[in-house]
């Protein structure tokens, strides 16, 4: 396999040029975490991936299939609700760790992250779904946070990330597109816990087969695990995964796992965020020549729009916007683009623009 080979395989595993999922829960199965601090464009990008609609995702998450919270780094995902403790058991700690300077720097000591935990807990006991806001204002009035302390709004949103991280929280089944949280205990089932080295290869293999072919230092940034824990889990999955050097990168994919591209598509619009994009560090997305932003690196901490792929190369830009209450895409592109690949791209906006929120 060279390299279009490797891009063209993972667009077809990650159903954007293959077969559509079957919904919106197998969709995101099957790549285990879909990044979504911009949750918009993320149930967009699911949609996508399963021919549903933003509302399609959002009642997904109503009827509790789908859950979304802060999982695998300090950043909200959406996963299936049977995915949800065991990964945060395998995840949590390291990242709870990673965080530690920063909750001093909020002075959030850990009897204060109890006190709030347990204020948050009462608070939505009962199945009482309840917005940030409203439980910012349960943590000011029990007298954990001080409403006036400049670093009020921070030190609720990192109770709120400590208490998801913990398995204590999650985002409640409702279809309101204001994310609301719910007690894990009385929302998500109850599931068989893991040892921790067969919760390992589950994160592994499923990583693998549903982004591959990617590189094994692609999982460490995607996950908190080490790099000797994902040759472990290679090792444990030989049979199961194969490797494949291309470029003199070591990339891995599952070969029994591999789909057809099926779809006649030439172009998509995904998110800057989105997994097909955001989780290659190795043998990653080629610009085209006449790219518009040049060399310039990516800021990722941008919302709202993404990158235009056409023919496995990332030839633009695009952007959400909306006017008189419609959405519209932004797009801005290579210059020397074919009218064909134009024609691609507009195909593409469009297939967004009647999923996205």
């Amino acid at each position: 396999m060279d390299r279009d080979g490797v891009l063209a395989a993972r667009l077809a595993t990650q159903r954007l040029s293959g077969p559509p999922a079957s919904g919106p829960a197998p969709a995101v199965a099957e790549l285990l975490c879909v990044q979504a601090q911009d949750a918009p464009l993320a149930r967009a990008m699911i949609a996508l991936r399963c021919g549903s609609t933003d509302a399609g995702v959002r009642a997904a998450v109503a009827r509790g299939e789908l859950v979304r919270t802060h999982v695998l780094r300090p950043t909200w995902h959406y996963l299936a609700a049977e995915d949800l403790r065991w990964l945060l058991a395998l995840t949590s700690p390291k990242v709870e760790s990673g965080m530690a300077s920063r909750h001093r720097q909020l002075s959030l000591t850990a009897a204060r992250v109890d006190a709030g935990l347990s204020v948050v807990a009462d608070a939505l006991a009962g199945r009482r779904f309840a917005p940030r806001p409203a439980l910012g204002t349960a943590l000011a009035g029990a007298g954990v946070l001080d409403r006036d302390d400049p670093l009020f709004g921070q030190q609720v949103g990192h109770i709120l990330l400590l208490g998801e991280l913990r398995a204590l929280i999650c985002s409640a089944p409702v279809e309101s597109t204001e994310h609301h949280y719910a007690l894990v205990e009385e929302v998500v089932p109850a599931s068989r816990p893991r040892e921790h080295r067969e919760a390992l290869a589950e994160l592994v293999r499923r990583f693998v087969t549903g982004h591959g072919p990617v590189a094994p230092s692609d999982l460490v940034r995607w996950a908190r695990v080490t790099l000797g824990e994902v040759r472990t889990a290679l090792r444990d999955l030989d049979g199961h995964l194969a490797p494949l050097v291309v470029d003199g990168q070591e990339l891995w994919h599952a070969p029994d796992a591999l789909l057809p591209a099926s779809r006649a598509q030439r172009a998509w619009l995904v998110s800057t965020f989105d997994e097909v994009f955001l989780s290659y560090r190795k043998v990653p997305w080629p610009r085209s020549a006449g790219h518009p932003a040049g060399e310039d690196p990516y800021r990722f901490a941008e919302a709202g729009g993404g990158v235009v792929l056409c023919d496995l190369e990332d030839v633009g830009a695009w952007k959400r916007t909306r006017r008189g209450g419609r959405v519209r895409i932004e797009l801005e592109l290579d210059t020397t683009l074919s009218s064909s690949a134009l024609g691609a791209i507009d195909d593409a906006a469009a297939t967004l623009a009647t999923v996205i929120a």
